[in-house]
């Protein structure tokens, strides 16, 4: 389907048309499904957060820009929200001001001292020059991919119009700029 029917269908589906909506969720559904499960591994789980995507970007789809790929938006939507889903499941907090219930009684929380200290304020600089120095002896065209995108916190799409290349060559110069940056701090 070409990016035009999508807006069409995009323009219907905000206009009220049931249909449209129903042919953009049938044309994304299983792709968004598919991406949502390999993060997620839990098949209900996945089928919620499904379900709640669509429901997030149908919600938001007046704030679509179509100078941009629909599926890019979507699956951006799909991607943010399986990511909180994530944080949000693996946040388990505890009350500190009260001691908590085991077995043999209770227990009192103890908190770490964190501050820091010279020697790790020390080792904290050590590796972060060292980080650096690593960074700027990559080889040109992984160098200024990895600093576009960590550096400057550009997106994929920036940095391929900022570069003039490909996206999927964006992404396989970022993936090998980290592959070579984390062989040579796993050397250190």
């Amino acid at each position: 389907m070409s990016e035009e029917k999508i807006n069409l269908l995009i323009k219907q589906a905000l206009g009220g048309d049931q249909t449209a909506y129903e042919k953009l969720l049938k044309r994304y559904k299983n792709g968004i499904y598919n991406m949502i499960y390999q993060m997620i591994k839990n098949r209900e789980e996945t089928e919620d957060l499904v379900q709640e995507t669509f429901i997030k970007a149908f919600n938001s789809l007046h704030r679509y820009n179509d100078t941009f790929a629909f599926s890019t938006w979507l699956y951006k939507i799909a991607f943010n929200h399986c990511i909180d889903a994530i944080r949000k499941k693996k946040l388990q907090t505890l009350p500190l001001d009260k001691p908590v219930q085991v077995r043999d009684g209770e227990v009192q929380h103890q908190i770490k001292d964190s501050t820091d200290t010279p020697e790790g304020d020390y080792l904290f600089s050590e590796k972060k020059d060292f980080i650096k120095k690593t960074i700027l002896a990559l080889p040109e065209k992984y160098r200024v991919t990895i600093l576009l995108r960590h550096q400057e916190e550009r997106s994929y799409e920036e940095i391929s119009e900022i570069l003039h290349i490909p996206l999927g060559t964006v992404k396989a110069r970022i993936f090998r700029a980290r592959e070579i940056l984390k062989k040579k701090l796993q050397e250190e």
